[in-house]
């Protein structure tokens, strides 16, 4: 009954048969394996973007870190939401690499196009004397849980575009997004006006890699170099392309995701039979509830393992509603799930 988070999850067995497989014998180190040559043209025909510029990194942070960093100056702000992750979850990390400023777009879960216009338009108003306009970032699927719908996305896009601002798509969950809008790569990226996106594996079964996808192929020598400034091109490199290519390989990258997005429908089915509140929509494979501190205590006791959020367990009302977040990844079997909701 674990769901604390899609990354305390498993690798998937492919994956580590791939990682012994490409450990034989010597290949060529800083992304020159043969590998990675399959992973380009692997992303590209996914993408639907056959002049697409094609890098991996090992962690989100340093995926989103490092592309705002390509798209913005140090006089620039960065436009996102209050809740997005790269404000939330990465400790400056965007601001460490890039010089710029986080300008956080009032609002829920997810930006409007209303509030995102606002936000550039308060910004350019005091001369040399306040930051320039940078790039827009969007988390997709959203730290609530929630997905942009396509539609969305472009409204949110075509605002940066009206301001000739690039778009950054944090996709550390890409995938669970995909499968849950039931739409192709390119018309979640490229096709709604995202120049460049954090194409996440570590969260969806891979043991630690994330691609980094610029459809303007002018920034690619920019990043190539932050990256290696920034002290994030390995050495043995193959073993972050073997990730990437099995992922990419009879649809694991679906078929995880898939199954992770029906394992959290199952336990919002479950859920909304027990009278649980749901505090965001559980778009994709995350989930935001209240529950009676008493019945968390039970959980808890019980050996289930998720996070209370923003509240503590000990407490003497055993009636009070203390919010938490329920993440299922693709290894949770169907018995767990329906072990946590005998519970309630």
């Amino acid at each position: 009954m674990h769901f604390a988070s899609d990354n305390s999850g498993p690798v998937h067995p492919e994956v580590l048969a791939a990682l012994a497989e490409a450990n034989q014998g010597y290949a060529m180190a800083y992304g020159a394996d043969a590998l990675m040559n399959q992973v380009r043209d692997r992303i590209r025909a996914i993408f639907e973007a056959p002049g697409a510029a094609v890098y991996l990194v090992a962690t989100g942070t340093a995926a989103n870190a490092l592309a705002l960093a390509t798209l913005s100056n140090p006089w620039e702000t960065v436009f996102c939401s209050a809740m997005s992750h790269i404000h939330e979850d990465e400790c400056n990390a965007p601001e460490f690499y890039s010089g710029a400023k986080l300008t956080l777009v009032p609002g829920g879960d997810k930006m409007s196009a209303d509030a995102l216009r606002r936000s550039i338009q308060g910004e350019e108003t005091r001369g040399v004397h306040g930051p320039q306009r940078g790039p827009v970032s969007i988390t997709q699927v959203t730290e609530r849980g929630t997905v942009y719908s396509l539609a969305e996305l472009q409204a949110l896009c075509d605002v940066a575009k009206e301001f000739g601002l690039p778009v950054h798509l944090d996709g550390a969950r890409f995938t669970n997004a995909l499968v849950a809008l039931d739409c192709t790569p390119a018309e979640m990226t490229w096709k709604a006006g995202v120049d460049v996106v954090s194409f996440g594996g570590t969260k969806n079964g891979l043991m630690g890699v994330e691609a980094v996808i610029f459809f303007d192929e002018s920034k690619a020598w920019e990043f190539e170099l932050r990256r290696k400034r920034g002290a994030h091109l390995f050495s043995k490199h193959r073993y972050l392309s073997a990730q990437m290519a099995v992922y990419l390989t009879d649809d694991l990258w679906l078929r995880s995701a898939r199954r992770a997005n029906a394992n959290c429908a199952r336990l919002v089915q479950g859920l909304r039979a027990a009278g649980a509140e749901f505090l965001h929509a559980p778009d994709a494979n995350i989930v935001f509830a209240s529950f009676p501190r008493s019945l968390h205590k039970r959980l808890h006791d019980a050996g289930a393992v998720y996070h209370l959020w923003g509240a503590e367990l000990e407490g003497d009302d055993a009636d009070e509603m203390l919010p938490c977040r329920l993440v299922c990844d693709w290894s949770i079997e169907a018995e767990q799930i329906d072990q946590f909701l005998a519970l309630f």
